[in-house]
């Protein structure tokens, strides 16, 4: 019981924060954890490609530097940031609650931290607790990560349908190097240059997913006063400053 709940409460945790963070027009409960189901549900698709890609030899741990890029970010990052971004792309995106740009994120570490919490789940039962204690300041704030970048660009591209499929494309591809990179370090060696190199990856992804949270709840606020000053005095001309919002 005690290696499931911390198995479980990262992910949780991250789920939580989102939700506090979401404060001005918060989404409805129902599509966040049907989004964190779904997260949950995207590790199979990935399971399969990687047992399939190890079926021809590709595998973390590789007689050559090129083989284990290959396998972090083609079949590893790939696989998985794909499979996140399509349930981002054609569950959450469509929806009428998504109608900000900070909604891109909080979809996003839902859908994030649904996989997390289950691939998490099954590497704590097979390895035990030093593991789950690893992974809890490793692996499930980097999925958080790469969810954030991911959906601050998928967010953007609902907003501005003239750059849309350029800006779903780079939050799909920045997600994809993030998690390659990150995943790359760790699989190239059991030594404290590769951990050091991994934590440096994190550390940079942290720094840009903190910005555009910042970015984005900044946005929220705005709309979120705007909304009810329009309330209060009815429509106003504009003024200006809207090219600003995005």
């Amino acid at each position: 019981m005690m290696l499931l709940a911390l198995a479980v409460a990262p992910g949780l945790a991250i789920c939580l924060l989102m939700f506090v963070i979401d404060k001005y027009d918060p989404e409805p409960v129902g599509l966040l954890l049907k989004s964190f189901l779904l997260g949950m549900l995207c590790v199979a698709l990935p399971l399969v490609f990687q047992l399939l890609a190890s079926m021809y030899g590709f595998r973390e741990t590789n007689d050559s530097l090129f083989d284990t890029a290959l396998f972090a970010y083609g079949i590893v990052g790939l696989s998985e940031e794909l499979t996140k971004f399509l349930v981002l792309r054609f569950y959450a995106y469509p929806k009428s609650a998504f109608n900000e740009p900070l909604d891109g994120i909080v979809y996003a570490v839902m859908i994030g931290m649904g996989f997390a919490t289950l691939e998490n789940i099954a590497y704590v039962g097979q390895y035990g607790f030093s593991t789950g204690v690893a992974r809890m300041f490793l692996s499930v704030p980097a999925h958080a990560t790469f969810a954030i970048l991911m959906g601050y660009y998928v967010g953007l591209a609902k907003f501005i349908p003239a750059e849309r499929d350029m800006l779903l494309l780079k939050g799909l591809l920045i997600a994809v190097f993030f998690h390659g990179s990150f995943d790359f370090f760790l699989f190239s060696g059991n030594n404290i240059l590769a951990l050091g190199a991994a934590v440096l990856t994190l550390i940079i992804a942290a720094r840009l997913s903190y910005r555009a949270t910042r970015k984005d709840l900044m946005l929220s606020e705005k709309l979120f006063h705007r909304h009810l000053d329009k309330e209060a005095t009815g429509p106003s001309p504009l003024n200006g400053d809207e090219d600003d919002l995005l």
